[in-house]
């Protein structure tokens, strides 16, 4: 998975994040489709060469609709409120060091129910079905992507 922080919204922060993301993939000869909203960085040229570049297929909502991309919502809104990143006053320095502990723990350490209560990583290396918060429909998987 990438990520990158920084002080402005410029894209450079998004194509930072793309660039980690694509350069630690497990499964580079795997089809990945990569959704985002409309924002302004993800429409950038600079990002969008880089997607078509990696062979990443482009999908973005229809509308801006926040509904449409309710995972990447979910996964933010984690990191910001149970890892406690709306109080961060320390600076860009310790944040980003905060940050990036926080996403080791969200990805490493902490099972999801959404995963059949194993760990994003744990579930990406794992073939077949995923059971969904213990609820008896099941997602197929061949290889989940985490990008």
């Amino acid at each position: 998975m990438g990520w990158a922080f920084r002080k402005d919204l410029s894209a450079q922060g998004c194509i930072d994040a793309l660039e980690m993301a694509i350069a630690e993939r497990k499964y580079p000869g795997t089809k990945l489709t990569h959704h985002s909203d409309r924002g302004s960085q993800y429409c950038s040229k600079g990002y969008v060469d880089l997607l078509i570049d990696g062979n990443i297929a482009v999908s973005m909502t229809e509308n801006g609709d926040p509904y449409e991309n309710a995972i990447a919502e979910r996964v933010n809104g984690i990191l910001k409120a149970e890892f406690d990143l709306y109080g961060a006053q320390q600076g860009l320095r310790e944040t980003t060091r905060k940050i990036r502990d926080n996403i080791q723990t969200y990805n490493q350490l902490r099972p999801h129910a959404s995963c059949d209560y194993l760990t994003p990583e744990q579930a990406h290396l794992k073939a077949g079905e995923l059971k969904k918060g213990g609820n008896p429909k099941s997602m197929k998987l061949s290889k989940l992507q985490l990008v």
